[in-house]
């Protein structure tokens, strides 16, 4: 141990160690642990609380209301910092700490920082059972915090002091890893929070994470440039990893050398402008008609960011050349490798870069790029129609909203979503103008994850207007943090569509079989079904009665004043509009796998296993 030496208690410590951790790229330092968000209860109140208390001057703390929606501020905060820099949560031991799941395995599934830190049993067994404790029969060192271990990229419980010296290091390794990172769980036994111990002093020194850029390697580099050079319908599929690397000048410097045109995942939509001629859109079952036609022919795919979930390949239909290679550019061998890709293992940026100089020369053929700019003007006047509303009297349908909001945002605004209809309709029709507008959570697709989510991307970029898109299902999930919105001065804009019932689910209930049942917000009719008149519910009287400034619209007209009062406002504002429900967006234009009922009574499974049976034929193993 250092001869100089700190007489703290455990967390004491962990808070005063949190607070100098720093990352660094591209020689930019930041904050590696922003803040600590917390909720004080039982397991966390008399240790955590009262560090944070002591060290207030200099870790920020951020009072929440719900464990799951302050994991989804975290993770706002995150994604809009390009992962450089994290927020911690602290919750109680029990529910506080189970309450945090959802949000850990969202964080982990879109490879995005987030540091938890809940209360834990006593490790001294001193009390034994105490309250909220779940008591294992065979396995006593369980604690409901083991539910973390599956959705954590790391997991620690710190029995004794001593131990959270090389716990609390492999923390911020991991969440500064772009390779590895994701939710970090670091239990803290209530009774070791509170124990004292003589620190050396060198655990507290200021602490630099250098964020790498991995350089790919010559051979698999060599194999790339080959295959792309061999090609001549080639297709880039952008992902996340554009946007958390930095990439997006790299990839447009490629794209504007080669000519080879972009379609974009929801996690890397807005990788280019909207407007770049080879920029073609969404990809997969959300995405344009163009991208997606062009993905069923394409010679060779690059892949740059991107995890390739069922959606953005179709549940394996969409590319269908019976020659197509894969190149994977990513900076997790797990992701470079999928769909028996020529893997490039590197950062995002050093790649690209990388690539194109590699391939100077290549072009696709002018035919090419001519077929390409034509599908993308064909889809171009789609999204116009159905963003546009010829009747601005009229009560506006969902992509009227998404058309309304295009107006008055400007390219900086950040505009949130995650769940239901709304992000198929986003996918394919939003004109992202710049890296951060475009800001889906589509890896867990979380349903309440907007509202946080909002609140943590402003304390990331204040100044900056953020508008949090939800259904009235989506709001009803977790609509809390509005509170802590006004509580904080945070001047969001919630967009509250009500469309009574979850519209997105209802819709594939229909396709598949399940005819709607459930899926309502309705009354129960006779029968049982929720066909009744739509529940007398106010959504915009409970944001109001939260402390958010409410306008109410009726008209396309009123909702396009109503948007621009809440973006020039400087208070948490919600937009609240009922819907036409008529449909408006473009329908599907790839597959996704949702298996349907093998054998059914009903006429309506019965069609709906015919068409399943139709599709899934066209399923493809890339070996």
């Amino acid at each position: 141990m250092s001869a100089t030496t700190r007489r703290l208690t455990t967390a004491q410590a962990l808070v005063r160690f949190l607070s100098a951790q720093h990352t660094e790229r591209d020689g930019v330092r930041r904050r590696l642990i922003a803040g600590t968000w917390g909720i004080f209860g039982h397991g966390n109140v008399a240790g955590l609380g009262q560090a944070l208390v002591e060290y207030r001057d200099t870790m920020p703390f951020h009072q929440g209301r719900n464990e799951q929606s302050m994991v989804h501020a975290a993770v706002g905060h995150a994604r809009q910092l390009n992962r450089l820099s994290a927020q911690a949560v602290t919750t109680s031991i029990g529910p506080g700490a189970t309450n945090m799941v959802t949000g850990a395995a969202l964080a982990t599934i879109n490879r995005l920082p987030v540091l938890l830190l809940p209360g834990d049993y006593f490790a001294s067994r001193a009390a034994d059972p105490l309250l909220q404790q779940l008591e294992h029969p065979v396995e006593a060192d369980v604690s409901v915090n083991d539910t973390l271990r599956p959705v954590s990229r790391y997991f620690d419980r710190i029995t004794r002091p001593e131990a959270l010296i090389p716990s609390a290091l492999n923390a911020m390794r991991v969440l500064a890893d772009p390779a590895e990172t994701g939710a970090v769980t670091l239990a803290l036994p209530q009774d070791v929070q509170a124990e004292a111990y003589d620190w050396p002093e060198e655990f507290f020194a200021e602490r630099v994470w250098t964020v790498r850029r991995p350089a790919p390697d010559p051979v698999e580099l060599d194999a790339a440039v080959a295959a792309v050079r061999a090609a001549r319908r080639p297709l880039i599929v952008a992902g996340g990893g554009v946007h958390h690397s930095e990439a997006e000048d790299a990839l447009r410097a490629l794209v504007d050398a080669t000519g080879i045109p972009v379609a974009s995942t929801q996690a890397g939509k807005g990788s280019l402008r909207h407007d770049h001629p080879a920029d073609l859109g969404g990809i997969g079952h959300t995405g344009t008609a163009v991208s997606d036609a062009l993905a069923r022919d394409a010679d060779v795919v690059i892949g740059v960011g991107t995890r390739y979930t069922d959606f953005t390949t179709a549940s394996g239909t969409l590319f269908q050349n019976a020659d197509v290679t894969f190149v994977n550019l990513n900076i997790t061998g797990f992701d470079a490798h999928k769909l028996a890709a020529r893997p490039l293992v590197c950062d995002a940026r050093t790649g690209l870069e990388w690539l194109t100089e590699a391939l100077a020369g290549y072009r696709v053929d002018a035919a090419y790029e001519a077929e390409y700019g034509e599908g993308k003007e064909r889809w171009d006047a789609v999204v116009e129609a159905a963003l546009r509303a010829e009747d601005d009297t009229a009560v506006p349908t969902q992509t009227q909203v998404l058309g309304a909001l295009d107006a008055v945002v400007g390219d900086d605004d950040v505009v949130i979503n995650a769940a239901g209809s709304l992000p198929g309709d986003l996918h394919k029709l939003w004109r992202a103008r710049s890296p951060r507008q475009y800001h889906l959570e589509y890896g867990y697709s979380c349903m309440g994850y907007e509202i946080p989510a909002s609140l943590g991307v402003q304390q990331a970029a204040p100044g900056t207007p953020v508008w949090a898109l939800v259904g009235d299902g989506t709001y009803l999930m977790m609509p809390t943090e509005i509170v802590t919105a006004v509580q904080e001065g945070l001047p969001v804009n919630v967009v509250l569509v009500q469309n009574h019932g979850y519209a997105s689910i209802g819709g594939l209930s229909e396709e598949t079989g399940g005819e709607r049942y459930g899926t309502a917000y309705r009354h129960r009719a006779a029968d049982g079904s929720f066909t009744g008149a739509p529940l007398p519910v106010d959504l915009a009287a409970n944001a109001a009665s939260l402390g958010m400034d409410v306008l109410r619209a009726k008209t396309v007209r009123e909702l396009r004043a109503a948007l621009a009062e809440a973006r020039a406002s400087d208070r948490p504002t919600c937009v609240y509009v009922e819907t036409d429900p008529t449909p408006t967006a473009p329908p599907a234009e790839a597959w996704w796998d949702v298996p349907v009922a093998e054998v059914a009574t009903r006429e309506p499974a019965r069609q709906a296993r015919e068409r399943y049976d139709a599709q899934v034929a066209g399923r493809r193993r890339h070996l």
